[in-house]
């Protein structure tokens, strides 16, 4: 039995810890936080609940398989509902798509919403899409990266290396397959779920829309904040222990080796391995010593592009949304200004600013668990962002900043036809500041490193640290961001610990 100590109680390091409880190991988990949950994180007042974080769960079949192994079922913990259409789109020049949340219902959807042939360009996507899953799902996101010996593997076969287009973008495979502008615009929004540019994004992020539309886009009833409870359940059930409000200050290091950690307070636990979920660039930058086996590492991130945040307003409103989907997106009419902002490139190169006409994304949830009564509504609003870098890009802590950019986002769904203005009981707004404030994200970027550029998987931190004992999971570690791609990490990790 091996004592091990998780750093982070976010969804990674959560999963990470009820596996290797479950198998023998004796776990303590140390959160920053009062609660647990990292990013999927949760906010209250006056009846009105917010999920802070993730809004939807894709490839549930993950979470099964992590309960299924800690010796529960997920549909004992949690109340999963496939949300059906999945989501509302409305496009600049006044196009509206509703996404059927079944696979078989999205080409005519297409069709009626574009005419032409939108849902047979759709369909020869989504069959390239399949065949990038098939290739790529066990090698690069079940299994840890081995460098060039990864590439090697798929290279034996010339045929999978052509479906995968390693030197192709998104946006290139996008141009390829559909014609319609829209359809195009529809594919780029997936680049932003690796926090990611689709003009430089590769174009196996094809396989993001085809594994929702296949797999199903799904909701947690009372919100997902209670996935990552049901997840801590686990971990506990087993033995683990999860304590919150205590901040690691830094790894332990002793014989060459991860040997604990050491907390704010001072206080020193010993360990026999270490799993960090822990934002990759915080943890090589500031919480282990320099050493020269992690430098390699710590160029390889400050190679990387840091991924985009988010700008969040959470919206208590009165009064109800005739026919308000689950979640709607509004796309501007240059979505390429969007992405110039947010990475300071083209017409901003170097000078990240907030995107002045944004893609807004709503989740508000017809949960009468999510609001005080049937009189009003809790609204996530979320637009992309540059993260916070003072200096050399945006300060969102700059005065006033944060509150003049809430009223343009106010002024943008009024713009697009939802005006909420004279609605709003009161708001929260949170910015990367603030996101790297709670939970340690260096900037507030959302996933760690972006996928843009065709190396950017192996620039992202691998499970294994060149420090023996020590092991990541999170978003900012392989294989991604993402509630899916968090959990595999944890399976990754707890393989490659093995058992008590």
């Amino acid at each position: 039995m091996a004592r091990v100590a998780v750093v982070g109680a976010g969804l990674g390091g959560l999963a990470a810890a009820a596996r290797l409880a479950s198998t023998g190991h004796a776990v303590t988990v140390f959160e920053r936080a009062d609660t647990v949950g990292g990013k999927l994180g949760r906010f209250t007042r006056d009846g009105h609940v917010f999920d802070t974080g993730p809004s939807l769960l894709t490839l549930p079949q993950v979470y099964r398989d992590l309960f299924a192994a800690t010796g529960g079922r997920l549909e004992d913990a949690v109340d999963l509902v496939r949300l059906d259409p999945a989501v509302a789109y409305r496009f600049a020049d006044g196009t509206r798509l509703t996404m059927p949340g079944t696979a078989e219902a999205v080409p005519a959807a297409l069709d009626a919403a574009f005419g032409g042939s939108a849902g047979a360009q759709w369909g020869a996507l989504q069959e390239r899409a399949a065949r990038m899953w098939r290739i790529s799902e066990a090698p690069f996101l079940r299994t840890p990266l081995q460098g060039a010996a990864t590439l090697a593997r798929l290279a034996r076969d010339p045929a999978d290396v052509a479906a995968i287009a390693p030197w192709q973008t998104l946006r290139g495979l996008g141009r390829r397959y559909l014609r319609d502008p829209r359809l195009r615009t529809l594919l780029d929004r997936y680049a932003t779920y690796s926090g990611s540019d689709p003009r430089r994004a590769p174009a196996v992020l094809a396989t993001v829309p085809y594994a929702e539309q296949a797999f199903g886009s799904w909701y947690v009833r009372g919100g997902l904040h209670r996935l990552a409870l049901a997840v801590a359940d686990r971990a506990t059930a087993h033995g683990a222990v999860v304590r919150t409000g205590c901040a690691v200050r830094r790894i332990v290091v002793d014989g060459g080796r991860a040997a604990g950690v050491e907390l704010a307070d001072g206080e020193r636990v010993p360990a026999d391995v270490v799993v960090s979920g822990a934002d990759a660039a915080a943890l090589y930058g500031g919480l282990l010593p320099e050493d020269r086996r992690t430098r390699g590492v710590r160029r390889d991130l400050g190679r990387a592009t840091p991924s985009l945040s988010g700008f969040v307003l959470l919206l208590a409103l009165h009064g109800r949304t005739p026919g308000l989907a689950h979640h709607t997106v509004l796309f501007p009419a240059d979505y390429d200004a969007e992405f110039d902002a947010v990475f300071g490139t083209g017409r901003f190169r170097g000078a990240p600013r907030p995107v002045a006409d944004p893609t807004v994304y709503i989740s508000a949830p017809d949960d009468p668990a999510l609001r005080p009564d049937d009189a009003g509504e809790s609204w996530f609003v979320l637009v992309n962002a540059p993260r916070h870098d003072p200096g050399r890009g945006v300060d969102w802590d700059e005065a006033g900043l944060s509150e003049r950019y809430a009223d343009r986002v106010l002024d943008v769904l009024a713009e697009r036809g939802l005006d909420v203005r004279d609605r709003v009981t009161w708001r929260v707004v949170r910015t990367p500041a603030d996101l790297e404030r709670d939970t340690g994200s260096v900037g507030g970027s959302i996933y760690g490193t972006s996928s843009n550029g065709a190396r950017a998987a192996f620039l992202r931190p691998g499970n294994t640290s060149p420090l023996p004992g020590l092991f990541l999971v999170g978003g900012s570690a392989h294989p991604g961001g993402g509630l899916p791609l968090v959990a595999l990490s944890a399976e990754i990790v707890s393989g490659l610990i093995g058992p008590a």
